[in-house]
C-alpha cells in the first residue's frame, strides 16, 4: 500500500503504542487533519501499563488537537498461552534478532480491532506506524491491502488502511519531530519500576535509533545503555 495524503475531512484514527514510530505517525497526522483518534488496544501484555502512560502523556502534548484517548481492551492470554510476552520470562534481549519479538498475528489483531471502531464511529482512515524495514508478514504491503478488503466487505462506511511512514528509513522518521521531548515515548519489553530496562530487544533497537539520527538520547535507562557501532 503506497504512501498517501493523511488529509481526510471525515477524521483519521491513529493506532497509538507509546513507541517512537507511532508517535511520530500521530504527529504526522495531527499536522494534516483536522480530527484526530488515538486508539490503544490493550492485550494484556507485561509492558503495557508504561506504554499506555506513555500514550496518554503524547496525547496531551497536541492539547485539543487529537481526541481524547481510546482505549479497547482486546486479551490475548487465551490465544498466546504461556508466551513470554505475557510471563515476562525470557524476554529477547538486546542481541535477540527481530524475530525473536514477533507477536503472533499482532497487526492482525490490531486492525481488525480498530477497523471495526473506524466503521462504528465513520472513521474512515487508519494509520499505522509500519517501517518498510518490518521483517514480518503482517506488515507486507499485501496484508495490509487484503485487510482493508476485509474490513470493506461489509459495505460503507469504508475504511482505508494508511502507513504515513511508508517509504522511510528509522533515522529519517527520528528527524521528523526532532525537536519534540521522544524520551517520552515508551519502547520496552520489559520495563524495571517503570524505566526502560535497557537490555531488552526493543531497548537496543530504540537506542540504536537515536544514535544513528544524531538525537541525544534522554531516555532513563534502568541499565547502561548498550554500545552501538555504526554501520
Amino acid at each position: 500500500m503506497r504512501r498517501e495524503s493523511i488529509t481526510n475531512r471525515d477524521g483519521v484514527a491513529v493506532l497509538l503504542s507509546g513507541g517512537l514510530d507511532s508517535t511520530i505517525t500521530l504527529m504526522m497526522v495531527a499536522e494534516k487533519s483536522r480530527s484526530v483518534f488515538p486508539l490503544y488496544i490493550k492485550c494484556g501484555l507485561t509492558w503495557e501499563n508504561e506504554e499506555l502512560e506513555a500514550a496518554k502523556k503524547i496525547c496531551n502534548w497536541f492539547d485539543d488537537k487529537v481526541a481524547p484517548l481510546v482505549q479497547i481492551d482486546l486479551p490475548v492470554a487465551p490465544i498466546y498461552g504461556a508466551h513470554w510476552s505475557l510471563t515476562g520470562q525470557k524476554v529477547p534481549s538486546a542481541d535477540s534478532p527481530d524475530e525473536a519479538v514477533f507477536l503472533p498475528g499482532r497487526n492482525l489483531l490490531l486492525l481488525t480491532v480498530a477497523g471495526l471502531w473506524c466503521r462504528q464511529h465513520g472513521v474512515t482512515r487508519l494509520a499505522i506506524g509500519v517501517l518498510d524495514s518490518n521483517p514480518f508478514a503482517d506488515a507486507a504491503e499485501g496484508f495490509f491491502t487484503k485487510l482493508e478488503d476485509l474490513l470493506n466487505v461489509y459495505g460503507p462506511p469504508e475504511v482505508r488502511i494508511i502507513r504515513p511512514l511508508a517509504g522511510m528509513s528509522k533515522t529519517a522518521i527520528m528527524h521528523w519531530e526532532r525537536t519534540l521531548p521522544l524520551e517520552e515515548t515508551f519502547s520496552c519489553i520489559a520495563p524495571i519500576d517503570g524505566r526502560h530496562c535497557g537490555r531488552c530487544n526493543k531497548c537496543a533497537e530504540r537506542q540504536r535509533a537515536f544514535q544513528e539520527a544524531g538525537i541525544p538520547d534522554r531516555t532513563l535507562y534502568a541499565f547502561s545503555k548498550i554500545e552501538h557501532g555504526h554501520s
